[in-house]
């Protein structure tokens, strides 16, 4: 990925904090028959794992060897910035459209789970995370199920590590614009509905 010094993250935190936010990877494998890309969701645990599953039906399990290496692709906030927006573009004109986004690559060495143990514990890491901030309290859990419908359920998915060992990131939010013209994005942004997005810029100034 093409990455200007000036958008390169490499905060681990902010990185975490993408990948934590938007969890719905983009996994893309070379194959003898070309590239195959797969979405689906993950979780990156702490030793740098990247754990989900999938749908036995899905032939990636089957065209894959364990330890072949794969991309997993997470696009975080993205929005079109129009040059119109910058308050310097009223002095000079020089100004273009553009696109800001928050993106993640990592890339690692994939291996398949087919026991129960682990087909488990996967789906109720990824419940877990996800009910929680959706449900609080009231969150789903496996055992709401009944039993036999679950480990049907089970005998239905393939689990799956990618064991990370290269991640590259990239935030791109105007910093190559001034300061004025940074935080008329910020209010632009905001002001569309992407509020998320502006504060993220606006930590960005508070932090240069």
């Amino acid at each position: 990925m093409y990455i200007p010094t000036h958008f390169k993250e490499t905060d681990s935190d902010v990185i975490r904090e993408m990948v934590a936010e938007f969890p719905l990877a983009t996994i893309v494998v070379q194959t003898a028959d070309g590239l195959i890309a797969n979405h689906i969701p993950v979780i990156f645990t702490k030793d740098d794992q990247l754990i989900g599953h999938i749908a036995i039906a899905n032939d990636l399990h089957r065209v894959l060897s364990d330890g072949a290496e794969v991309l997993a692709i997470f696009q975080a906030h993205d929005a079109y910035i129009s040059p119109n927006w910058y308050p310097s573009k009223a002095e000079t004109h020089k100004a273009v459209p553009t696109w800001n986004y928050d993106v993640v690559h990592m890339r690692g060495k994939i291996s398949f789970q087919h026991d129960n143990k682990s087909k488990r514990a996967v789906v109720g890491r990824l419940t877990l995370q996800h009910e929680r901030a959706t449900n609080g309290d009231q969150a789903w859990r496996m055992a709401d199920a009944p039993p036999d419908f679950m480990a049907d359920m089970l005998d239905r998915i393939v689990a799956f590590e990618i064991a990370v060992d290269h991640i590259l990131a990239k935030s791109k939010r105007s910093q190559n614009r001034s300061p004025e013209d940074q935080k008329a994005v910020a209010s632009q942004l905001e002001a569309s509905g992407q509020q998320a997005f502006a504060r993220k810029m606006r930590t960005d100034e508070n932090e240069s």
